[in-house]
């Protein structure tokens, strides 16, 4: 089919000299009535939410700073009225209130933060151009403290509804496009991800069959082929349209199928499928109309490095102190445990295949080295070593390795330089000897303590995902990163799930 056919779109005509011109009706955003039912109580939540701590914050904020002068106090009171008027009026029109944006990913927060700057400006030159000395405490104090509770109470509601995605519940059902393997990593990746929202209900592939000439892909029926998107589509029975790679799928059919969504409550979703590259690298260059992806070198050095090696000593020396107690009653069960030593040295690699000894509360019985020939045989996931049921792991090294507590010592290495707070998962020597030219760009970073990995499944990863999940890091690094996986490790070890 022609991109350019429309004969299935309302007509409407130009007049005009000689045949009138036929063109299509654009589809009108389909309103929020057409959301699934939890996404507009959510955003209900969400704005009575914005709203309610507002009020209380910005009430709260006016009583305790009231002093008794009758001017002084009805200036104050109304700077903070003002204030709460421009943030109820700065949220909407920042798009803060996006039902399709709320729950997942940054943009809500930038959105938020976006509202709260706008009202800021905008009273802050309110009350220099009627010279009202009160805007200046909410200008500089009031207004960003009343942003941050929006921001926290925001965060509260988020988590919530991540609880319900984790039981199954308020999860967006997907239509997946492209090829069976393309296709089954998606469905992978949204079942690692349940918080994301996305459940993965039915499958269109080239030839229109699953695994092996089957019905399935990874337990996900194939409901069509290529040809079976649109009308599969347009039925309204999935909330996202996916395309992942597919031979058969190029931009004359993207296109038709854009245009086909137009107005509707179905979104659609394209993996470029060049290569997992995103944040301040990849920048768009239109080249007479056609946009293409420009990707600027990674960066490792310069300000950010610098950044990264101050903070990586400090917290490391910071938090070795609030641990000491801690550390100490780790140490001891370990030693009364079985009587063996307490430390675990064992060489890594690091930072341009350097070595260095990587320390651990010992978690195994000491002769663990000595029989790992025997079960490695057996389960060995390429380079990578791992067993869900380790017999050399002792009883107290279970509890430790449970909760990543085994690991707390490797902050003598962040403190000596050896290895970071984040990075990729610090390998063994024979692990790189096996290494390919890609998997060999994990050591232009330290390792660190915890990275992607630690917070994408650990031990649950097979070795292709681990490396890919390292490479990401080392192709994506920045500040903001490394502050991402430090907060979404602890929820990680909390929930101690991949850990064995």
């Amino acid at each position: 089919m022609s991109i350019h056919d429309v004969s299935h779109e309302p007509e409407r005509t130009v007049p005009g000299a000689g045949t009138p011109a036929v063109v299509p009706a654009q589809r009108r955003r389909a309103p929020l009535v057409d959301s699934p039912r939890w996404q507009r109580r959510f955003t209900a939540m969400v704005v009575l939410g914005d709203l309610a701590t507002i009020a209380v914050v910005t009430t709260a904020a006016v009583l305790v700073g009231l002093t008794g002068s009758g001017a002084a106090d009805r200036a104050r009171i109304g700077s903070g009225l003002i204030a709460a008027l421009l943030l109820a009026v700065a949220l909407p029109v920042s798009r803060a209130w996006d039902g399709r944006l709320l729950g997942a990913g940054p943009g809500e927060f930038v959105r938020l933060g976006r509202a709260v700057l706008l009202a800021d400006v905008v009273l802050a030159l309110g009350g220099l151009a009627l010279m009202v000395d009160s805007s200046r405490e909410w200008v500089f104090l009031l207004v960003p403290l009343i942003g941050a509770a929006v921001i926290a109470v925001r965060f509260g509601l988020r988590k919530a509804l991540h609880l319900q995605r984790g039981r199954g519940r308020g999860l967006a059902p997907v239509l997946a496009v492209g090829e069976e393997s393309c296709v089954a990593d998606l469905i992978r990746r949204t079942r690692r991800d349940p918080y994301f929202g996305w459940r993965v209900t039915g499958v269109c592939t080239p030839t229109g069959t699953g695994t092996g000439g089957g019905h399935l892909v990874d337990g996900v029926p194939v409901v069509g082929d290529l040809d079976a998107v649109t009308g599969l589509a347009r039925e309204g029975g999935h909330r996202v349209v996916a395309i992942c790679r597919s031979p058969g799928w190029g931009p004359a059919r993207l296109h038709r199928l854009a245009w086909d969504l137009e107005g509707s409550a179905t979104e659609l979703a394209v993996d470029p499928g060049l290569m997992e590259i995103a944040g301040p690298r990849m920048h768009i260059t239109p080249v007479d109309g056609l946009p293409l992806l420009r990707l600027s070198e990674p960066r490792f050095s310069g300000v950010s490095k610098i950044v990264k090696y101050v903070a990586d000593r400090v917290v490391a020396g910071l938090l070795l102190l609030a641990v000491a107690p801690v550390f100490l009653l780790l140490a001891a069960a370990v030693k009364l445990g079985d009587g063996g030593p307490v430390f675990f040295r064992q060489e890594r690699v690091g930072t341009n295949g350097r070595t260095f000894g990587m320390l651990k509360f010992r978690s195994m019985c000491v002769d663990a080295e000595a029989r790992l020939a025997s079960l490695r045989n057996d389960h060995a996931d390429g380079p990578l070593f791992k067993m869900a049921r380790d017999p050399r792991v002792t009883r107290v090294g279970a509890i430790l390795r449970r909760y990543s507590l085994d690991e707390l010592p490797q902050l003598l290495n962040v403190l000596g330089g050896s290895m970071s707070l984040v990075g990729p998962r610090p390998p063994l020597p024979r692990e790189v000897a096996t290494y390919g030219a890609d998997a060999r760009r994990r050591l232009l970073v330290k390792p660190g303590m915890t990275g992607l990995w630690q917070v994408s499944g650990r031990s649950s990863l097979t070795w292709e995902e681990s490396v890919r999940l390292d490479l990401r890091y080392v192709e994506n690094w920045n500040v903001a990163l490394d502050l991402l996986i430090l907060w979404k490790t602890v929820g990680a070890v909390l929930r101690s799930r991949g850990a064995y």
